[in-house]
């Protein structure tokens, strides 16, 4: 194991003083080293998705001639694919980036479902991208550590980019951040109200991390069954997508897509296609603590931004924004009986319990009974 600030350290020697990215659990003592020598601002930029991140690292090297550090999870080498091909390549541009990379369902170590293909593949993916790879393990030595640092410098003189990719527990996290918003209303709490205001037969599409889990278990809690709900496990920023093609096939059912402001963000254009087609059928809430909280509490920039401004300049009718419980359920209440195309943003908080558990079916089963119930 080796302390982040020392990681840090080798990474600034290389001439890098310019950090962004779309934050990890697995990267979190990296992310909160990061955040202690620079905040989040000009040198640490918390990005939309880790292709806006290449962008960013790009824009840095052509301004300053240094190279950038772009930190990402593993699922996010997907979103890099068109920036790293068509412009950082050498055979294009040519500009260098050192990845910091997350490894979820690496072999061999038990992980949540929506890791464990995209775990086979990260080593393969980076090779096919030409970023040479550099396995970073708990039992790693300083002077192998040195001896990649030394090839990672010559590859950059060759105009060459590559990838650290941190296995579970390589880093130790040395550094501790808290992240907190103002926001009273308990995210779990919203999800409840939300389950108790829309009509019974309403289908949801869940957005990945805890609000599809706080989900689940507020359904179990009912003694409520699960298929009249799609828990995205994966695939962050592409709920509302998956909301709006069910919305459209079916138009007799009510939609309502539970939404979060990390996942918003990251494929915002989601937001104007749904306007653009305005299905009446679908309720879009976006439940908004201003963080990444399951990785780690590392703040979103939503709190720089009006997402009903911006819902109702792309399109939707009717757009609304809540901090509490009543206001909340006189929306809901009002909203449902409307055929419009609704958006809702709810204030949260930040946390949830300590025994949040974890869906008990595997995706593919949550799938085929929310397609039998979704034809039903």
């Amino acid at each position: 194991m080796i302390g982040a600030d020392l990681f840090v350290d080798e990474i600034e020697k290389l001439g890098i003083d310019f950090f962004t990215g779309v934050p990890d659990s697995q990267l979190k003592p990296f992310t909160n080293e990061i955040i202690s020598r620079y905040g989040v601002g000009r040198k640490n930029v918390i990005a939309a998705n880790e292709g806006n991140a290449v962008g960013l690292a790009s824009g840095y090297y052509i301004a300053t001639d240094k190279p950038g550090c772009v930190y990402l999870q593993n699922s996010g080498l997907g979103n890099i694919f068109n920036p790293v091909t068509s412009l950082t390549n050498e055979e294009v541009y040519g500009i260098p980036v050192l990845y910091v990379v997350g490894w979820r369902g690496e072999p061999d170590v038990h992980d949540e479902p929506q890791h464990v293909f995209q775990g086979k593949i990260t080593l393969q993916t980076l090779k096919l991208l030409n970023i040479k790879a550099f396995d970073i393990h708990k039992d790693i030595t300083v002077e192998k550590m040195s001896e990649i640092f030394n090839e990672i410098s010559q590859r950059f003189l060759n105009r060459e980019s590559s990838a650290l990719v941190i296995r579970k527990g390589a880093l130790e996290n040395k550094t501790k951040v808290q992240f907190s918003n103002h926001n009273t209303l308990v995210r779990e709490s919203a999800i409840k109200k939300i389950i108790e205001c829309i009509p019974k037969e309403s289908l949801i599409t869940s957005t990945t991390g805890k609000i599809s889990r706080e989900l689940y278990e507020n359904r179990e809690l009912n003694g409520e069954r699960h298929e009249k709900d799609f828990l995205t496990v994966g695939s962050m920023g592409h709920a509302s997508s998956i909301a709006l093609g069910q919305a459209l096939s079916q138009k007799n059912k009510k939609i309502v897509c539970i939404d979060g402001d990390g996942a918003v963000i990251m494929h915002m254009g989601a937001m104007a296609t749904i306007g653009a087609y305005e299905p009446v059928n679908l309720l879009h809430i976006v439940l908004d603590n201003s963080a990444h909280e399951t990785v780690g509490g590392i703040p979103t920039i939503s709190n720089k931004m009006d997402f009903v401004s911006i819902a109702k300049a792309v399109g939707y009718k009717e757009a609304y924004e809540v901090d509490n419980l009543n206001d909340l359920e006189s929306v809901l209440k009002e909203s449902v009986k409307k055929e419009k195309l609704i958006f809702i943003r709810v204030l949260v908080t930040l946390g949830s319990r300590e025994n949040l558990g974890r869906p008990k079916e595997k995706p593919i089963d949550n799938l085929e009974k929310f397609k039998k119930n979704f034809k039903n």
